[in-house]
């Protein structure tokens, strides 16, 4: 366990604070896209994967406070002891509950590629037969243009994908891909 917690722990820490399947495979579709971008970064996958999946662990214990989402999550994983640049990278991805603001392309990846996949199943739930598989690359960067879709999925967040070198629509497609190599895990 280099990084003080393995895939196999956090998935059994998503199932203890989180209760919701469709927050569940939120952080999944983190995973992957998080992952796609390691391998396009040629940077550490199991890091930025982890990173991914362990980002929302609080969401539910701070539904009613935004500005404490992710304080939770960095003192239960802290406690598990997780390496502090996992910790980081999740506590920068909700710039609210911090006086901090992105400045590492870890840190720029983990905020647009979680965002960016409400968009990605939002346009997969759009389809007649809301699969993951018919979603054409397309599709996602129109629907991006559409700032009423997917309302939630914050554009400017998306688009920090630009800060790290990565156009939006080529950001768009590896999301995703990375989506569609996961998709029985999501359902879709």
């Amino acid at each position: 366990m280099e990084y003080g917690i393995n895939r196999e722990r956090s998935l059994e820490l998503l199932n203890q604070y989180l209760n919701s399947p469709n927050l569940i495979k939120h952080s999944l579709a983190s995973e992957a896209v998080m992952r796609a971008l390691a391998r396009h970064f040629s940077e550490d996958e199991e890091l930025w994967g982890l990173t991914g999946l362990l980002h929302d662990l609080d969401v539910e214990l701070t539904l009613d406070a935004p500005t404490r989402h992710t304080h939770e999550t960095v003192r239960i994983l802290r406690e598990e002891g997780v390496a502090e640049e996992i910790l980081t990278a999740i506590r920068m991805h909700n710039e609210l509950a911090h006086n901090d603001k992105r400045s590492e392309r870890f840190h720029h990846a983990l905020a647009a590629g979680e965002t960016i996949t409400g968009l990605v199943i939002a346009t997969a739930l759009v389809y007649p037969d809301k699969k993951l598989a018919s979603v054409k690359p397309k599709s996602v960067r129109k629907r991006y243009k559409e700032k009423q879709f997917a309302a939630g999925a914050d554009r400017n967040i998306i688009a920090e994908c630009e800060l790290i070198g990565i156009p939006i629509p080529d950001f768009c497609d590896l999301s995703l891909e990375a989506m569609q190599a996961i998709s029985s895990d999501l359902g879709l």
